[in-house]
């Protein structure tokens, strides 16, 4: 069965960028330490990162988050999604109007301006397609930005939260939530490292 698995790193005080992202910054101030497990020689970091690569049939993310990979200081041949694991599931794009051009060509890319659930179905649906060809079940996976997955989970899109909770405090930034109804989680698992917490919550 194909899982939605919202997978995200957070800082102690709740922020998943800090101040002021953009193309050039895309986690803002200070932001880019949030990410320090998925480069660590941690075996158990390693781990975490190498086992959700592989899980992972496809991937939903929003327009912003994908004009900072996509911009120049953005993914390459040996940085992309899963750090340096560089998976290749295919990517969907939840955006109100596709960009004219981009610049990761290779990449396995589709864009729907219909809305997070038609991008979550979409994904779904990819998702099951590269599990019938590989003969494993794999997932979908939301990795961001902030407003995609908070919005998922308000909308009781997601199976399964995956937070790495680095020790970090930005004090300000993109925070993941920002108030409403929320589904209670349930937590699954947890590893600690150095580098981060890695919680495995799944919905009620």
């Amino acid at each position: 069965m194909t899982r939605i698995v919202a997978d995200i790193s957070i800082s102690l005080d709740g922020f998943v960028a800090g101040p002021c992202p953009g193309p050039d910054s895309g986690l803002g101030a200070g932001g880019e330490a949030l990410h320090t497990w998925a480069f660590s020689d941690d075996p158990e970091d390693r781990r975490v990162l190498r086992e959700g690569t592989a899980r992972s049939g496809a991937v939903v993310l929003g327009r912003r988050l994908f004009d900072v990979v996509d911009g120049p200081g953005g993914w390459n041949d040996t940085t992309g999604y899963g750090a340096g694991e560089v998976g290749r599931p295919a990517f969907v794009v939840v955006t109100a109007s596709p960009p004219e051009s981009v610049r990761l060509t290779g990449l396995d890319r589709t864009f729907v301006t219909t809305g997070l659930a038609d991008a979550v179905a979409a994904a779904r649906a990819r998702a099951e397609a590269a599990s019938a060809d590989r003969g494993a079940g794999l997932d979908v996976v939301l990795v961001g930005g902030g407003a995609t997955i908070g919005s998922a989970l308000e909308a009781g899109l997601v199976d399964v939260p995956s937070v790495h909770l680095a020790p970090v405090v930005l004090g300000a930034g993109t925070p993941l939530f920002t108030g409403g109804t929320r589904h209670p989680p349930v937590r699954r698992g947890v590893t600690s490292t150095p580098a981060a917490t890695h919680l495995v919550y799944g919905v009620r």
